[in-house]
C-alpha cells in the first residue's frame, strides 16, 4: 500500500461530486447550520459503537451530534456539542469516553424498566427523540442497539415519526435486524440509507422474498435487487468493495482500504453517511453559493458513497500505521486526515 490512496477516473469524478456537496467555513453561518445529527444506539452490553459513529460524525465536520439516549427533560432546539441517545448504563460508560460528546440516556431495555419510574411504552421512551427531529438533519439508528423487544420498538416509533418528518435516516447494525422483521418501516422512504454487511444482507433479502439466484455474490446486482424489493430505499452493501444503489442505478465504492477486518469499522461509515445528509441538506436548500444543481436522488447517492470513501480511506491510512493490530478506534483518528486528502477543505474556509 502507498502513502497515497488509488484513485479510479470514476472515482476522482465522484470525489469531484462530493465536494460541492460540502459546505464552505463561511462567517455567516451559526452552530448547527452545517450539520445536526443523532446517533441513537448503546446497551448496557454495546457502549462503543455508538461512541465511535457520533465522533466519525464530529470529527468529519458535523456542528452538533446528539448520542441518544436522552433524558426526558431534554431540550429539542439549540443542542450543545455532540449529542449520544442511549440506555442509562450505556450513558455512564460513553460519558467518560470523551468530554466532546453530550450522552443522554433516553432509551430504555426491558430489564431496566422494573427499576425505574420510566413508561415501559415504546411511544412513551420515544417521544423526547421524537421531539428532537424537527431540529436534526440526520439520524444515525443502530450502533450498539442490541436486540431488546422494547429498544426495537422504541426505535421502530421514532422511524415511523422520522418519515413523517422526512427526516434523512442511517440504518446499520441492530437496527438492520428490526427492519428484517419489519420491512414496511422503511419500504418506499427514498430518504434512508442501509449499511448492511453481507450476512446482513443475506437476511434483508431473504425477508422482502428475493430468490436465492439474486444473490450469490451480493454484488451490484444483488445490490440492486435488494433496493428495488424495498421500494428504493438506498443499500450500501459493505464489502471488499461497496456496492451502493437505489433500485434504479449502482455506483460502487473501490477506494483501497485496510486489510484488518476489526469490528466497529462500520460505525465510522455510519457516522460519516449521517454528515454528508447533513450537508446535503444545506446544498439543497441553498445555504452557500452551491454548484452543479444536482437533485435529492444524485445526492443521496453521493452522501452515501462520500461515506464510504472516507471509512476505506480512514482503514487504509490506520492499517499503514498499524497493521494487524488495528483497532476501531484508529479509525475515528484518522477521519480528519481522511477528508483533507480526499476532499480538502475550500479556500474560502481557511484563515
Amino acid at each position: 500500500m502507498s502513502d497515497k490512496p488509488k484513485m479510479t477516473p470514476a472515482t476522482k469524478e465522484f470525489l469531484k461530486k462530493v465536494r460541492m456537496m460540502v459546505p464552505p467555513m463561511l462567517d455567516k453561518f451559526h452552530k448547527g447550520q452545517l450539520g445536526r445529527v443523532a446517533v441513537i444506539g448503546g446497551s448496557e452490553n454495546y457502549t462503543g459503537a455508538p461512541y465511535f459513529s457520533a465522533m466519525a460524525s464530529a470529527r468529519l465536520g458535523a456542528d452538533l451530534v446528539r448520542l441518544s439516549s436522552v433524558p426526558h427533560n431534554f431540550p429539542s432546539t439549540n443542542p450543545p456539542k455532540s449529542h449520544v441517545v442511549c440506555t442509562p448504563p450505556a450513558a455512564n460508560v460513553i460519558k467518560t469516553y470523551s468530554p466532546n460528546l453530550m450522552v443522554h440516556p433516553i432509551m430504555r431495555e426491558t430489564s431496566e424498566i422494573t427499576h425505574s419510574q420510566v413508561s415501559s411504552e415504546p411511544s412513551a421512551i420515544a417521544s423526547p427523540v421524537i421531539a428532537m427531529l424537527s431540529n436534526l438533519h440526520a439520524v444515525v439508528i443502530g450502533p450498539g442497539l442490541g436486540r431488546d423487544q422494547l429498544m426495537q420498538k422504541t426505535v421502530a416509533a421514532i422511524i415511523k415519526a422520522a418519515r413523517e418528518h422526512n427526516t434523512p435516516l442511517v440504518l446499520d447494525a441492530d437496527a438492520l435486524w428490526l427492519i428484517q422483521n419489519e420491512p414496511d418501516l422503511v419500504h418506499g422512504y427514498k430518504e434512508c440509507v442501509l449499511t448492511p454487511n453481507v450476512v446482513e444482507f443475506g437476511r434483508l433479502a431473504k425477508a422482502v422474498g428475493l430468490p436465492p439466484d439474486e444473490l450469490p455474490d451480493t454484488g451490484e446486482a444483488g445490490c440492486k435487487a435488494l433496493a428495488k424489493a424495498l421500494g428504493g430505499v438506498l443499500v450500501c452493501r459493505k464489502g471488499a468493495v461497496d456496492w451502493i444503489s437505489d433500485g434504479e442505478d449502482a455506483i460502487v465504492g473501490d477506494l483501497e482500504g485496510g486489510r484488518k477486518r476489526s469490528g466497529g469499522q462500520g460505525d465510522t461509515l455510519t457516522g460519516s453517511i449521517g454528515t454528508f445528509l447533513a450537508w446535503r441538506g444545506g446544498y439543497l436548500e441553498g445555504l452557500w453559493d452551491v454548484e452543479g444543481g444536482m437533485g435529492r436522488r444524485e445526492t443521496l447517492m453521493l452522501a452515501a458513497w462520500g461515506g464510504s470513501a472516507i471509512t476505506r480511506e480512514c482503514s487504509r491510512r490506520a492499517f499503514l500505521k498499524r497493521g494487524r493490530s488495528l483497532q476501531a478506534s484508529d479509525l475515528t483518528e484518522e477521519v480528519a486526515s481522511a477528508f483533507e486528502v480526499l476532499i480538502g477543505e475550500k479556500e474560502e474556509s481557511k484563515l
